[in-house]
């Protein structure tokens, strides 16, 4: 069985190349730094990211709903103080209130909102130590049309710009906000919500798709880049999970939904997501698979591309047919 999954929200291998890359030369055991800009310890060694225990603010965008709810209310459980960040202002004092942290409406999609974001947090909060980039969006392709601008949902114009912005610029904002005080201050986390999507593919969602693979690619490359810096990244890729981007409102009981057969694995509470992000975070992890079947899919994704690409056609076809 090929995978799919939702619209909410690696195996490895080496080869022998030459790159003409300042400060790098690549061999057949993979990518060797030999200049780097990265801060060390005194001792040359790389500097660890902190520990999942000495983080004390964090901030969770899309945090008045699903995930992001989980998320605040986890976090919160394990004694962090926590910052909601929701452009749905109602909902994230709600969750501001539930979990004795504190509410701010914001638009991911404006940098300039993430830069204040993260000076007013900074200002009265301390430090921030941890940033969820939780906050995404999907519309579906109109009229089965992969390229199409408007979605099969949503009142959008144009859905690869909203998409674009949400699913990936909204990342890079966070970083480029946050990166250079953390590496002064000896440090942070960064966790990014993509999906399996960013893996695989969902059927009936070519936007989505091909900015959730964006996100997981920005991921590689910020921890590639500062991981030496003591800045640790999680990239989150779920399947289907119980939110109201597979049409299950909050606090709902039941497991029945989704589409384009992204449910094919079982839908998740959004409760075991981010236990699932805490445990990595505790293990210092990179890759979150809520879904673990996944990490075959993606094997078998490299493996042999043509086979998986006809095994999802016949998947879509059997989806249009029900």
């Amino acid at each position: 069985m090929y995978s799919l999954t939702f619209l909410t929200r690696q195996c490895h291998i080496s080869v022998a190349v030459s790159v003409n890359c300042v400060g790098r030369y690549v061999e057949s055991a993979g990518i060797v730094p030999l200049v780097s800009d990265s801060k060390v310890s005194a001792d040359g060694a790389a500097i660890e990211p902190p520990s999942y225990a000495s983080i004390r603010v964090a901030v969770v965008t899309g945090g008045g709903h699903g995930i992001g709810r989980a998320i605040c209310r986890r976090l919160a459980a394990d004694g962090k103080r926590v910052v909601v960040a929701d452009i749905d202002e109602a909902a994230g004092k709600r969750v501001a209130q539930d979990v004795k942290g504190i509410a701010r409406a914001v638009n991911v999609a404006d940098p300039d909102a993430i830069a204040r974001l993260v000076a007013d947090v900074e200002a009265s909060e301390g430090p921030i130590d941890l940033f969820v980039s939780n906050a995404g969006v999907g519309f579906g392709d109109d009229a089965g049309l992969a390229a199409s601008a408007a979605g099969a949902i949503g009142n959008v114009a144009d859905r690869w710009q909203p998409c674009w912005q949400i699913n990936v610029m909204a990342h890079v904002y966070a970083a480029r906000a946050l990166v250079p005080a953390m590496i002064e201050r000896g440090g942070g986390w960064f966790v990014n919500v993509a999906s399996a999507a960013g893996l695989l593919s969902q059927i009936g969602d070519a936007a989505y798709t091909a900015t959730k693979h964006a996100a997981v690619a920005f991921a590689e490359s910020l921890a590639i880049t500062h991981g030496d810096d003591g800045i640790g990244v999680s990239v989150v890729c779920p399947q289907a999970v119980a939110t109201r981007m597979i049409g299950i409102e909050d606090d709902s009981n039941t497991l029945e939904g989704g589409f384009g057969g992204n449910d094919v694995d079982g839908v998740l509470r959004p409760e075991a997501v981010a236990d699932r992000i805490v445990a990595a975070l505790e293990a210092r992890r990179f890759l979150v698979l809520p879904h673990p079947q996944v990490e075959a899919y993606e094997q078998r994704r490299a493996g042999d591309r043509e086979r998986w690409l006809e095994g999802m056609r016949r998947m879509r076809r059997r989806i249009e047919n029900t």
